[in-house]
């Protein structure tokens, strides 16, 4: 027996108790006659004690060649402490050492194993199972398995069944990027990385499972950003004989609980909002609505004067920021050179002060008066001590970046409080949306979304105006579900496939086994999947995953601590058949 007890569990009602314990060495002090070593496991640390008046003289001297990580075993007594640590559950006790055994040394670790480290993110990446033995990463993956266990519990008393679905899958045209994976005994042929399993749980529900869940590994070959991954895990789920009310009910019953039992947060029922009026009011699809802000369109009462920017703009959009009205002129200047970066792509911005009694003062004051200034400050529901910002320009480019200065704004101001949760759905997306390079349209969520059947006379004549029966819960204004209500008959999955642009031969090659089942009595279904990775990361109030993923890739996709991707040998080039011109 390596351990009797964890380093985190024994206190004073253990006095006088003889003890093993494991562990790895966090610190010592060595006083000359007397040495204190912290030893730390996944529990938590306990303080041991070598004393030369007590301790054998051979385990004394041992002691003093500990160094920092070494794993070792030692027997002793619980004692009092004499110096308490109230921070630490064990910081009553100490243990007297009268055997000690070094189960593995330790070379000295490239940064420092402890909650405040000195180890960049580079180095930490690279030496990711130290990382893990820090208390802020140890904690993160804790708390992803709890979150976890709280799904799979609640799921499973919900009547769902976890269903495996396979990971090497047919490649598809639509989405992201499919990885490949070569087959040897099928030269010339390659099986995809799923990105979701979409198709097999709609198969799932063919063959009458009614209610699926799997936390679930997909893949998907995009760019990378900090919180997208190519490799990342869902929540994954379908239902049978179910409309849009149904699969609402159930997985805001699901994140109600999360925060309950996660975060002892009672949340009401979850607002519900249209795709068009986040879009016009919050400028995306996924609104923060922790804070205010929301966009006052100010065209009829900006426009028709004589500043030429506004009167040429398709759109004129503002927003107020609370207690602003007090930002010096340098503070305002450096807020006009952050939207004029690249990645935001405005190329100015007006603003207006709103003063405490009741005046305004604006960078255009030379063509709008106080009655005017008056007029976008009711729009934009603008308060004295407030500063309106507006924007202009195409209407699609404009909301977008003005949604990208609400939310620094919001995150300069304090307003972004990582303890306060604020879900909510977003309704009624376009089904279809136009690549305006190729001319053609695309499936907005994936081709197998349904539209919803008032619309269904639209996709003819007017496609661009068909909104499908999807639905994204939004938390926090981030993205962590998302589903629809799916077609479940061949005749209507063939025509999305026309109007999406393949033809019968791609469709058949494609998805023919999909729409071959859908023949033999597919029932109504629909689903939804979270995103795991970023669940838990904003539970855990965090804006990344990575601290919440064991050994998670850098921006480049790479495994810095393995080394992956990597390049093979050719002899099992060779044997795939796959011949390489990196020309």
């Amino acid at each position: 027996m390596y351990r009797s007890h964890t380093c985190g569990e024994l206190n004073s009602a253990h006095i006088n108790t003889e003890v093993t314990l494991a562990g790895w060495v966090q610190k010592s002090r060595d006083k000359g006659f007397m040495n204190w070593v912290d030893l730390r496991d996944r529990y938590g640390i306990t303080q041991l004690v070598f004393d030369e008046s007590r301790t054998d003289k051979t385990v004394f001297e041992q002691a003093k060649t500990l160094g920092r990580e070494f794993v070792i075993q030692v027997r002793g007594t619980v004692i009092e402490r004499e110096s308490k640590n109230p921070n630490i559950p064990t910081g009553d006790i100490e243990i007297l050492v009268q055997e000690l055994t070094v189960l593995n040394p330790a070379i000295v670790p490239p940064f420092t194993i402890e909650d405040e480290t000195d180890g960049g993110e580079d180095i930490r990446m690279k030496y990711r199972y130290l990382d893990i033995r820090r208390n802020p990463v140890k904690n993160s993956l804790l708390f992803r398995h709890r979150v976890a266990m709280e799904v799979r519990n609640y799921l499973s008393k919900q009547g769902f069944c976890e269903v495996e679905t396979p990971y090497l899958i047919k490649s598809t045209p639509e989405g992201a990027r499919d990885f490949v994976v070569p087959s040897r005994m099928n030269p010339g042929q390659f099986y995809a990385l799923p990105q979701s399993p979409q198709t097999f749980k709609q198969l799932l529900m063919v063959g009458g499972m009614d209610k699926y869940f799997q936390i679930v590994k997909c893949f998907r070959d995009e760019d990378l950003r900090a919180d997208r991954q190519p490799e990342f895990t869902q929540i994954d789920c379908e239902m049978a004989f179910v409309e849009q009310e149904d699969i609402l009910d159930t997985f805001e019953g699901l994140t109600r609980h999360l925060l309950k039992e996660i975060k002892g947060i009672e949340v009401d029922k979850f607002p519900r909002m249209t795709y068009e009026h986040a879009m016009k009011t919050y400028g995306n699809d996924k609104p923060d609505i922790r804070f205010g802000m929301e966009f006052g369109e100010l065209n009829t009462v900006a426009q028709h004067k004589d500043f030429s920017v506004f009167n040429s703009a398709e759109l004129v959009v503002g927003i107020a920021a609370p207690g602003c009205g007090e930002m010096t002129r340098k503070e305002i200047d450096a807020l006009i050179d952050w939207v004029k970066r690249p990645q935001i792509g405005a190329s100015g911005m007006v603003y207006v002060k709103c003063n405490e009694d009741g005046s305004f003062k604006s960078s255009v004051d030379k063509f709008y008066d106080q009655a005017d200034l008056a007029q976008w400050a009711q729009i934009t529901g603008a308060k004295s001590g407030d500063m309106i910002f507006v924007l202009s320009g195409p209407a699609d480019k404009t909301r977008t970046q003005l949604s990208a200065l609400r939310m620094e704004i919001a995150t300069r101001l304090g307003l972004r409080k990582p303890d306060e949760f604020a879900p909510l759905w977003v309704i009624d997306f376009p089904l279809l949306e136009k690549d305006e390079e190729s001319n053609r349209w695309h499936a907005m969520h994936h081709p197998f979304t349904s539209p919803k059947p008032e619309d269904m006379n639209l996709l003819e004549t007017n496609p661009g105006k068909v909104r499908a029966n999807a639905y994204d819960m939004v938390l926090n204004g981030n993205e962590i579900g998302g589903g629809s209500i799916r077609i479940h008959d061949k005749a209507t999955q063939q025509l999305m496939f026309q109007y999406l642009g393949f033809s019968d031969e791609e469709a058949r090659n494609q998805f023919g086994f999909l729409m071959d089942a859908f023949q033999y009595g597919a029932p109504p279904h629909g689903g939804l999947a979270f995103g795991l990775d970023r669940l838990v990361a904003i539970l855990g109030g965090q804006e990344t995953i990575r601290d919440f993923i064991a050994f998670p890739k850098n921006n480049s996709g790479r495994d810095v601590m393995i080394d992956a991707p990597a390049a093979i040998d050719s002899a099992q080039l060779k044997e795939l058949q796959i011949q390489l011109d990196l020309n």
